[in-house]
């Protein structure tokens, strides 16, 4: 251990897992399950949305959502996922993570609630309320991804850290799984007390009045989780690696941490002002010597979190359309609304408890085995691999025999997308950037990825629609069909595999060696050159 690391931060490292620990993971956690349910619970009432608000009375289809504003229902809340990573990434390194945390969280239950209860005169009115409120969401969804990283990776130690920071992101899998089961739930329910006949059968009967408490429930339900774990948030005291590197107060960092690891631990307050005014670690996110140090791994950690994004959310938002493509879920107008959301959530439940759930959980069990460098890169080669099996031979896979075959194989891409860089792109920038830029740098990576998100929900969309203009959705022009898209996605894949041979390895490290803040000499040498790999960082 380098020479002026400060005995509470040791403790953290040095620390066995306990009780703390699981804390953290669920408080933490539970954010986590709230934001991908709310993300991902979207793609279930889309359908629904379009029979009840766009419905066009003698079409031989049921109505759908016209391509702006489909383009903006499944985009806004990422949209403001983008802000909200980048201004509490910001604010959490200015202000400290605990004063943040709380916020993003009131955020997200109010904001839930709030698109449930989206009013209106007209179809336009609702969409134009429900976009906003759900921007507001993205916006708190946003703020946690910064925060929770980061106060996972400062609570952790070092022989852990990888699986515990990888834990908060696994419930990721479970929010995306419990969308798919409230889903089911509440349109079973609905389907069973309201019976109504298919669209083909009779338009006008096939969506009932109560259909649109159905998209409501579903959204609002969001909020119960988030609102569950706030007082234990407000409980969680700040990292002591905040309040000693960045807020620079020993007593209180040793004075919180004695509670936390129930052990008397001395305040250096020497050694913290000592570290604090040393040159190296007083470099601004915009300034020379972060770009010497860092500018890299900033470079790999946004690039590879942007081509990740890209395929994951495409693949996560738009399932239903490249299931009902390939027929495993039926022609809309052979069902009635509420019978249409319970297929699809039947679908995204079926992929997420046999595919994106266990993904997670192989990462937690295996990043402090394995490494984050060899599961991102495994990840997206694998990820390529089954692209492209599905969208060469995609005729092969339409027909009616092979179509299981087809939902086993993109459940594999989910799979390897979470036993992969779904997991490590989260993991990795909460660990390799400095305490007083590392939230703000979680952010800009975090950013990224929603920026991937942004063009893999609004590209998409488009591109997959058929290359014959008398196959596409209502108002869409003809796109490259869902076999060109696959490839696409395949392509950006194989890039995600190259930029992360910018990504350094940080398995069994301290933060503060990973960083260069406890004093040591060689630590510029061993931020530039990672000696557990060849390739330069």
């Amino acid at each position: 251990m380098a020479r002026e690391q400060l005995a509470v931060l040791n403790a953290l490292d040095a620390a066995k897992t306990q009780w703390y620990h699981f804390t953290a993971i669920v408080i933490a956690g539970m954010g986590f399950f709230t934001d991908a349910y709310d993300l991902f619970c979207i793609s279930l009432v889309t359908k629904l949305l379009g029979r009840i608000y766009y419905h066009v009375d003698g079409a031989p289809k049921p109505g759908t959502l016209p391509p702006n504003v489909a383009a903006a229902v499944n985009g806004v809340a990422l949209v403001g996922t983008l802000v909200g990573q980048l201004f509490f990434g910001w604010l959490g390194d200015k202000m400290g993570r605990k004063k943040v945390y709380g916020l993003t969280l009131i955020l997200m239950v109010v904001s839930s609630i709030a698109s449930g209860l989206s009013f209106g005169s007209s179809a336009k009115g609702v969409i134009a309320t429900l976009c906003f409120f759900r921007f507001w969401l993205g916006f708190g969804i946003g703020g946690d991804y910064p925060l929770s990283a980061t106060i996972m990776s400062e609570y952790a130690n070092k022989k852990t850290r990888g699986a515990f920071i990888a834990a908060v992101f696994a419930m990721q899998g479970f929010g995306i799984l419990g969308g798919g089961i409230v889903g089911l739930i509440v349109s079973a329910a609905f389907d069973h007390a309201y019976k109504a006949p298919a669209y083909s059968v009779d338009a006008a009967a096939s969506t009932v009045p109560q259909a649109d408490y159905v998209w409501r429930i579903i959204l609002m339900f969001g909020a119960i989780p988030a609102a569950l774990t706030y007082y234990w948030r407000m409980k969680m005291p700040e990292t002591a690696r905040f309040t000693a590197l960045v807020a620079k107060k020993a007593k209180q960092a040793a004075a919180d941490m004695s509670k936390v690891l129930n052990m008397d631990l001395e305040a250096e307050e020497d050694k913290v002002i000592k570290i604090s005014t040393d040159r190296k670690n007083s470099f601004g996110l915009f300034s020379r010597e972060f770009l010497k140090r860092h500018g890299l791994h900033l470079l790999g950690t946004t690039t590879t979190w942007f081509l990740l994004d890209i395929a994951f959310y495409s693949q996560n938002l738009f399932q239903k359309d490249i299931f009902t493509a390939i027929g495993w879920i039926p022609k809309a107008a052979s069902m009635n609304a509420i019978h249409e959301v319970y297929k699809i959530a039947r679908a995204q439940t079926l992929i997420a408890l046999c595919s994106t759930v266990p993904g997670y959980w192989f990462t937690v069990a295996l990043i402090d085995i394995m490494g984050r460098f060899a599961i991102q890169l495994m990840g997206f080669f694998f990820m390529t691999v089954f692209m492209f099996a599905l969208a060469i031979p995609y005729h092969h896979w339409t027909l009616e025999p092979n179509r299981i075959g087809f939902v086993i194989m993109y459940s594999l891409t989910f799979f390897f997308a979470n036993f992969g860089p779904n997991a490590t792109t989260f993991v990795v920038p909460a660990e390799i950037f400095p305490a007083r830029l590392r939230s703000t740098c979680h952010g800009i990576s975090a950013a990224a990825g929603k920026a991937g998100a942004i063009v893999g929900a609004f590209g998409f969309l488009y591109a997959a629609q058929s290359t014959d203009p008398a196959k596409t959705d209502a108002g869409y022009p003809p796109g490259i069909g869902v076999r060109y898209s696959l490839i696409m996605l395949g392509v950006i894949n194989f890039f995600g595999m190259l930029f992360t041979l910018l990504v350094p390895e940080s398995k069994g490290k301290s933060l503060e060696e990973l960083t260069g803040e406890n004093g040591d000499e060689n630590d510029e040498k061993q931020i530039q050159m990672d000696p557990s790999r060849t390739v330069p960082i």
